[in-house]
């Protein structure tokens, strides 16, 4: 998940070492043109109107955390503001103390127990169970992947993001987008979720941005970023200049045109490649994805295909309950 095209690619190289040579200190209180700028190639290609930058992808989502409580305490100053979250079944937001609770996988977060308290999990699509957490009146925001990946490679439905919008609108809460794994064309589109059509209030992206260096963002709307204050949140390496000039040139790559249409065809043609080829293998119970975020579900344990795959130079990686290959 750390890269969208491929490792050490040559033309963010290119960049990335005479920035390095000319590297400045940085700090809180200040910025750079770089960094200016792609804050607005991001706001220019998606929903956002306000960029935040960290160094991870758990950063971001510690970050969205803050940013919903304070929003919700700013949007209701009689003291009654939600605190709580919801997340869903087979997610991935992190491995920090607010990130962890919002992971669902008990052996991440059981090690470290007490996590943050007030997070609450329901079913990855069902949007029945999701609308009566979110209509407690308790969720500050509930955080959800488009498509899961390291919960083993499932897309959410239109129907299900649009109504935990329907749900987030009418109770007050924010609608968080994590598309870490997800987002960055690697479904066809720049966003995830614009194959749903749904927007969020709050998206975070992470290190695929930068080419595998250090970066995480959190993007918002002004709804939200009107409740953020100056030292409300900080950090001291994000957004630097050299990760965001790999930054740039990774958006530089994944925009030009056909691009993201190349993207979906690929993705097409793997997936039916990959059902031609196993077709006829008894332990392939599914072949699922979008774009190139392609998962083969097994009825056996994945790491045995895993290990062999890396063996002969294939990178691919467990996910799931360790029976899917992605």
């Amino acid at each position: 998940s750390r890269t969208r095209h491929a490792h050490r690619p040559p033309r963010v190289r290119r960049i990335v070492q005479p920035t390095s040579r000319h590297a400045k200190l940085t700090v809180i209180i200040s910025f750079f043109r770089v960094q200016v700028a792609l804050a607005k190639r991001l706001v220019e290609a998606s929903f956002a109107d306000r960029v935040f930058f960290a160094n991870t992808g758990t950063e971001a989502n510690e970050a969205a955390i803050k940013f919903a409580r304070k929003f919700q305490r700013v949007a209701r100053p009689d003291g009654d503001a939600p605190t709580e979250f919801m997340s869903f079944t087979n997610c991935f937001h992190g491995r920090t103390m607010g990130s962890l609770a919002l992971t669902s996988k008990v052996q991440y977060r059981e090690p470290f127990a007490p996590v943050m308290p007030g997070a609450t999990f329901a079913e990855y699509g069902n949007l029945e169970e999701a609308k009566k957490v979110i209509q407690s009146g308790k969720i500050a925001a509930v955080f959800v992947e488009p498509v899961q990946g390291e919960g083993g490679i499932h897309s959410a439905t239109k129907e299900f993001l649009q109504g935990l919008r329907d749900a987030c609108d009418e109770a007050g809460a924010l609608l968080v987008f994590d598309e870490v794994q997800c987002g960055l064309g690697r479904t066809g589109y720049l966003w995830a979720y614009e194959a749903y059509g749904v927007l969020p209030d709050i998206m975070t992206l992470a290190k695929p941005l930068a080419g595998g260096l250090p970066i995480g963002v959190v993007l918002v709307t002004e709804k939200v970023a009107s409740a953020i204050n100056f030292g409300d949140h900080g950090t001291t390496f994000g957004g630097g200049p050299l990760v965001c000039q790999a930054a740039l040139t990774t958006l530089d790559k994944i925009q030009k045109p056909g691009f993201l249409a190349e993207v979906a065809k690929k993705g097409e043609n793997f997936k039916q490649l990959l059902s031609t080829k196993l077709s006829g293998n008894a332990h392939v119970k599914e072949i699922r994805g979008i774009g190139l975020i392609v998962g083969i579900e097994l009825d056996v344990p994945a790491g045995p295909l895993v290990d062999a795959c890396l063996d002969r130079g294939v990178i691919v990686l467990t996910a799931g309950k360790g029976n899917v290959v992605r």
